[in-house]
């Protein structure tokens, strides 16, 4: 994958003038209603995907340990994310299905502030899928968190976007 060069008069948000990282300052934006969709898939082998539509997996109920930890993400977001803007997560719904190869999950995160919730939708599937792996890995040591991604998003100053190839 090869990275398209920033035009000379290109400016990273995240730096200052010295090349220093820093929080953009959006204070003076105004808070406006933003969603963000993100997905990502939990690979399992036939034994655990098993074992997650019987709910006989050792460690209890991975589905509900799941969507409690990706929404606690979602809220913890600038915690983890050090130029993340801590923003009012006003909804935060997280979806776990079991599928043929394992769980898919899927995150829309809320909010009425200064700035989108993109981040936390990405952490909420990423840390979902996480205990998904968690819950599983004595069952499977090859499972795999893989193809997390962002779907969707709508409001703000770039206003709606969806990926083109679909959810």
């Amino acid at each position: 994958m090869t990275s398209t060069p920033n035009p000379p008069d290109a400016r990273f948000t995240h730096l200052d003038d010295a090349g220093h990282a820093r929080m953009v300052d959006v204070t003076e934006k105004r808070p406006t209603v933003r969603s963000a969709t993100a997905t990502g898939t939990v690979l399992c082998a036939p034994p655990v995907v098993a074992a997650l539509r019987s709910g006989t997996v050792p460690k209890g109920d991975v589905l509900a340990v799941a969507r409690i930890a990706g929404i606690a993400a979602a809220k913890r977001t600038p915690e983890l994310l050090p130029l993340a803007h801590v923003i009012g997560v006003h909804g935060a719904v997280v979806d776990v299905e079991v599928a043929d190869h394992g769980v898919e999950v899927r995150a829309t995160v809320r909010t009425a502030d200064r700035t989108g919730v993109e981040m936390e939708a990405l952490t909420a599937v990423a840390v979902a899928g996480l205990a998904v792996v968690d819950m599983v890995k004595g069952l499977d040591k090859s499972v795999e968190l893989t193809a997390v991604r962002l779907q969707a998003k709508t409001g703000g100053k770039s206003g709606d976007w969806a990926r083109p190839d679909g959810p």
